[in-house]
């Protein structure tokens, strides 16, 4: 039986080595390399050679939400997992929405993880207690109001913006990132306001650490 190769990304060198303890300690499960953010998970998939990605949610540069869309762009056949401290609906349903297989505490990944990484490889779910409750009532909610929620809200680069102006960056700081203007900056902030229905830039940022684009 061949192992599942697996990549671990999650910024805290502690919390790499705590999983890679549980994970290699299965015949049938082998991790194969390491990454302290998304923008490093997506270099190793690219590279080949890796079956099952597990992704914390909240990391720099490239959250683990935005990996995974792009894992699941250039990678289809890579399957993610999420892993989080952060017992939160809005980034269970993101990570669904992102391509995730399932979706695990941390604060259980010591029972939970290896279940998850099985069932991902069957192409199956696997859901944490909480997530499945979410999951029914979300449906319930969306079938009495017979409406249905969009997949995304923000384009990339108004994603990508939001992350920025959360992190504190000035309009000017984040053209100069982006290698654009100042102004088109400001028209990006203007339609994330809008599309977002928020007021000004806490605003944003509550909503960036509630979808997961920073950390709290």
């Amino acid at each position: 039986m061949t192992a599942t190769r697996i990549l671990l990304a999650d910024d805290h060198a502690l919390v790499r080595r705590g999983l890679r303890l549980i994970l290699d300690a299965e015949p049938d499960l082998t991790v194969v390399g390491e990454a302290s953010d998304g923008e490093e998970a997506v270099a190793a998939i690219a590279d080949g050679g890796i079956d099952l990605v597990v992704l914390d949610i909240a990391m720099p540069r490239m959250t683990g939400l935005q990996a995974a869309r792009e894992i699941a762009r250039r990678s289809p056949e890579v399957r993610i997992l999420f892993l989080s401290m952060y017992d939160n609906e809005q980034y269970f349903f993101e990570a669904l929405r992102a391509g995730a297989s399932g979706y695990v505490l941390k604060s259980v990944a010591d029972r939970d993880l290896i279940e998850a990484c099985r069932a991902a490889m069957r192409g199956e779910s696997f859901l944490y207690p909480g997530a499945v409750t979410a999951l029914v009532r979300d449906y319930l909610q969306r079938d009495r109001a017979g409406d249905r929620l969009p997949e995304t809200i923000l384009t990339p680069r108004e994603e990508q913006i939001t992350k920025l102006i959360a992190e504190g960056n000035s309009a000017k700081d984040i053209a100069e990132a982006l290698v654009i203007s100042v102004k088109t900056v400001d028209r990006h902030r203007a339609n994330i306001l809008q599309k977002l229905g928020l007021k000004d830039r806490l605003d944003i940022t509550r909503f960036a650490i509630r979808t997961g684009l920073v950390e709290p």
